[in-house]
């Protein structure tokens, strides 16, 4: 085996999966379920030879505490416990989630542009592959209004960071962005 192929070979994620099994039952708005973006994001990270084990095992559960706070098995305890990378991953997906300060949810904008810029570099590399799976999902969604925003908050708060992370992924994300703008164009209102 090469290094990166031990490398992989080496990293357990049954356990991170089996974590993120109480997203199967959340739907999204372009269908299917929250678990399958979770392992598509994991499936883009792969993609992009990204096989750092903390952050492949982050993609696995990054949406958990926003999509199934509450439910048996999600919290820091629970998590920090799984194995030696628990609280690096622990602490990486807190920080691509969304803040609830007060009772208020961390807007959207405020949330894009700390992970965006001031993220860790595991971060903002977690952040891209998840909007590369979100806008793919797009393509099944009807509410233009919905893809208008987020077409326009990647535009505006991912798209100027992306390249300084990483130059091929901001690549497919720009065009992601453009195919999906133009068809939104000529969608029947």
């Amino acid at each position: 085996m090469t290094g990166p192929e031990k490398e992989l070979g080496s990293i357990t994620l049954a356990p991170y999966i089996f974590k993120a099994m109480p997203l199967i039952g959340v739907r999204r708005k372009a269908g299917s379920n929250m678990f399958r973006h979770q392992i598509n994001t994991m499936a883009i990270l792969l993609d992009y030879k990204f096989i750092n084990a903390v952050l492949l095992k982050a993609a696995v559960i990054h949406d958990l505490f926003e999509d199934a706070p509450g439910m048996p098995g999600v919290s820091r305890e629970e998590i920090i416990c799984i194995d030696e990378d628990g609280p690096a991953v622990y602490s990486l997906v807190m920080e691509v989630t969304r803040r609830i300060v007060d009772g208020i949810k961390e807007s959207k904008s405020v949330y894009l542009t700390r992970v965006m810029e001031s993220g860790s570099e595991r971060a903002k590399i977690l952040k891209l592959a998840d909007r590369i799976s979100n806008i793919y999902a797009l393509g099944f969604v009807s509410d233009e209004a919905f893809v208008s925003r987020y077409l326009r908050e990647t535009r505006e708060f991912v798209l100027p960071h992306a390249k300084r992370v990483n130059a091929d992924m901001f690549r497919e994300l720009s065009d992601l962005v453009d195919d999906r703008q133009q068809k939104s164009k000529y969608a029947p209102q």
